[in-house]
C-alpha cells in the first residue's frame, strides 16, 4: 500500500523507517502541508497520512478522493482539521491515534506553569550574561493553590493527578465526570465556578463547536484577576484578541500556550531569518509573562513510538477489514 505522508519532519522520517522494517507499507514523505492546494500531490497513492495543521476541507478531499484515495491516518488525537460529512459521503475511511502519550502533553503543561511562575527562562538568560540578581524573579508556591482543569479526558486526567501531587486543590469541569478523580479528591464544578474560584486555569479539551473561543471576553471576565491561563489543547479554544485585552488590563496574570490560533502558518517551522507577518502573535511575543512553545507538548520519544505504532497498525486494521475504536467518521462521532 502506497501512504503519502504529509507535514514530514526528520523526526517522523525516523521513527517510521525504524517501525516500518517489514517494509509492507510505501512511504513517501512530503514536507509541505496537506491543502487544496497540494492536493494534487496525492495522485499514485492509496491513502495519506497527516498530521495537526493539515487542512482537509471539502475541495481538498474531493481533490484526493479523485486521485484515488481511499485512507486517512491521523498522526494525532485531534480531528477538527477534517470535514467528517465530506469525508463520509465521500467513502474514505479515516483514522487517528486517540493516545499517544497523555503524560507528555500533561507534563508540557507543568513545565509552562512552573516557568511562567518561577520564570526560569528568565534566570538562564541572565546568568549566561553574568548577572545574578533576583530582582523580577519573584513567584508564588503552587501548594494549596486552586488549579482548575477544563476537560478530564486522558491527558486532564494525567494532569489533575500531578497537580494533586504538587499538593494543588483540584477543581474541573467535563461533561462526563471521572470518578477515579473524584475519588482522589477532584472536585467537579461548573465552568463559571471554575473560572471564579481558580488560580491557575489548564485547557484539556477537544476544540468542538461547543468549544470554540471557550475562553472568550465574558469567560476571562470570570477569572480570579491576575489568574494563570494553560492551553496545551487546541489554539481556538482561546479568542486571542479578547485574551491580549484581558493581559493589558491585569485580569489574566500569567498566559502558557503551547497552541495557537493561526499556528498552521508558523508552527514546526523555521522562521528565524523572516519577517513574521502574525501581528497578533509578535503582540503576545512581547508581553514579559506570556510563554509560547509551538506545539511540542506531544514531542517525546514515547508518544513519537506510539504515534507510528498506531499509524501502522491503524494500516493494517484497514487492508484487514476488522473495526477499531481508532476510527473516526461523522456517523461515529453523531451518534445518539
Amino acid at each position: 500500500m502506497k501512504i503519502a505522508v504529509f507535514s514530514t519532519k526528520k523526526y517522523d522520517k525516523e521513527f517510521f523507517e525504524n517501525y516500518n522494517k517489514d517494509g509492507n507499507v510505501n512511504l513517501t514523505y512530503f514536507e509541505v502541508a496537506l491543502k487544496e492546494q497540494t492536493a494534487n500531490l496525492t495522485q499514485g497513492f492509496d491513502g495519506i497520512c497527516t498530521f495537526v495543521n493539515d487542512k482537509l476541507d471539502k475541495k481538498t478531499l474531493e481533490t484526493i478522493h479523485s486521485n484515488g484515495i481511499k485512507l486517512i491516518l491521523l498522526r494525532c488525537a485531534g480531528f477538527n482539521n477534517v470535514d467528517l460529512k465530506v469525508a463520509e459521503d465521500l467513502g474514505l475511511k479515516i483514522y487517528r491515534v486517540p493516545a499517544y502519550s497523555p503524560h507528555a502533553v500533561a507534563e508540557h503543561a507543568l513545565a509552562l506553569i512552573l516557568t511562567l511562575n518561577r520564570k526560569t527562562h528568565k534566570a538562564y538568560n541572565r546568568v549566561r550574561e553574568g548577572n545574578f540578581s533576583l530582582e523580577r524573579l519573584r513567584g508564588f508556591d503552587l501548594y494549596k493553590k486552586t488549579v482548575g482543569v477544563i476537560g478530564t479526558g486522558k491527558i486532564g486526567s494525567a494532569f489533575c493527578s500531578i497537580m494533586l501531587g504538587m499538593g494543588c486543590k483540584i477543581l474541573a469541569h467535563d461533561a462526563y465526570e471521572n470518578e477515579d478523580l473524584k475519588e482522589k479528591g477532584v472536585v467537579y464544578v461548573s465552568k463559571n465556578e471554575l473560572l471564579e474560584q481558580s488560580d491557575i486555569v489548564s485547557l484539556h479539551c477537544p476544540l468542538t463547536d461547543d468549544t470554540f473561543h471557550l475562553m472568550n471576553e465574558e469567560s476571562i471576565q470570570k477569572l480570579k484577576k491576575g489568574a494563570m491561563v494553560i492551553n496545551t489543547s487546541r489554539g481556538a479554544l482561546i479568542n486571542t484578541l479578547d485574551i491580549l485585552e484581558a493581559l493589558k488590563d491585569g485580569r489574566v496574570g500569567y498566559l502558557g500556550i503551547d497552541v495557537y490560533e493561526q499556528e498552521e502558518k508558523l508552527f514546526f517551522n523555521d522562521l528565524s531569518e523572516s519577517i513574521i507577518k502574525d501581528d497578533t502573535i509578535m503582540r503576545l511575543i512581547s508581553f514579559p509573562n506570556v510563554l509560547i512553545t509551538s506545539h511540542q507538548g506531544f514531542f517525546t520519544n514515547e508518544a513519537l513510538k506510539q504515534i507510528t505504532n498506531v499509524t501502522l497498525s491503524n494500516i493494517q486494521t484497514y487492508l484487514n477489514g476488522t473495526s477499531t475504536e481508532n476510527e473516526v467518521s461523522y456517523s461515529l462521532m453523531h451518534k445518539a
